[in-house]
């Protein structure tokens, strides 16, 4: 049976300045541990604004990044688990939009590149192409803690229901999704879409933004949220600055997927091949 624990979520202010970015950051999963978090999660792109003219600039190399260093020691310090929200990372000519997962000892645990890149173009709300910049990740990330089995996706990720049905299937009770929805898809999607990953898979869905910042060129959502095996809005931030907790109730987990067994009564030899060919009519 997975141990029930303490999840803190990191809404953070993000500035021009990387440094300032990184001692909110280690503010923040100060408090967190202070309060008993043992898993704590940080946004996406949380050492730096969000947008292509940036990404370059604040770009980081694993494993000798100022940020991957820090998020690293902050684990250690606070003998915490750390999803490192995500940053720019840098290899070779590439640049990702990646993860970091820390163990309490401070070593590499998980690394998560983003899947599914961000390029959409919504008249009179917004436009925006990660593809510019940013190259896609390939890989499904979940890691293992003496709580539970956790994955990791990036924002853009959790709209495809395929990838957090996988690695519902590969064990996770928890996915933590550091997530940087914007004022045009955040009132229109964000509760809807963490409620809806949760309730298909019977997980609890974590799902950490930015605080907003409306000087911004890209202004981030906010409402940093964790949803459950139910469906249920466990815990919600507004939008401002905040250290969001939640506690992860892993027999209430175990119990609803007693109860109501989807993951059981899938019958993949009837879905088998669906989709496959795929044309777009437009």
């Amino acid at each position: 049976m997975p141990l029930n624990f303490k999840l803190g979520l990191c809404q953070l202010p993000v500035t021009a300045e990387k440094i300032v970015n990184l001692n909110n950051a280690r503010r923040a999963v100060k408090e967190a541990a202070s309060g008993g978090c043992q898993l704590v999660a940080l946004p996406e792109m949380f050492n730096c604004p969000y947008g292509n003219k940036f990404f370059p600039a604040y770009a980081e190399e694993f494993p000798a990044g100022e940020t991957i260093n820090i998020l690293a020691h902050l684990a250690r310090e606070h003998s915490v688990y750390l999803v490192g929200g995500s940053i720019p990372e840098r290899e070779a000519e590439n640049l990702y939009n990646t993860s970091f997962v820390f163990g309490p000892d401070g070593n590499l645990l998980a690394r998560h590149r983003k899947i599914h890149l961000f390029d959409i173009d919504i008249p009179g709300g917004i436009t925006f192409k990660e593809s510019a910049t940013l190259s896609a990740g390939d890989t499904v990330t979940v890691f293992d803690t003496p709580f539970c089995r956790v994955g990791v996706a990036i924002c853009y990720d959790i709209r495809f229901p395929e990838l957090s049905r996988t690695m519902a299937l590969m064990g996770i009770h928890l996915l933590v999704l550091p997530a940087a929805f914007n004022m045009t898809t955040g009132p229109a999607h964000w509760e809807l879409t963490m409620r809806a990953r949760a309730l298909d898979n019977q997980i609890y869905v974590a799902a950490v933004s930015p605080a907003r910042d409306e000087k911004a060129d890209y202004v981030a959502y906010g409402h940093s949220m964790v949803t459950t095996p139910w469906g249920d809005v466990l815990v919600q931030a507004d939008e401002k600055p905040a250290v969001l907790t939640a506690d992860i109730d892993l027999q209430y987990l175990c119990r609803i997927r007693q109860q109501l067994p989807l993951l059981k009564h899938r019958r993949e030899s009837v879905y088998h091949g669906i989709g496959r060919g795929f044309k777009e009519y437009v």
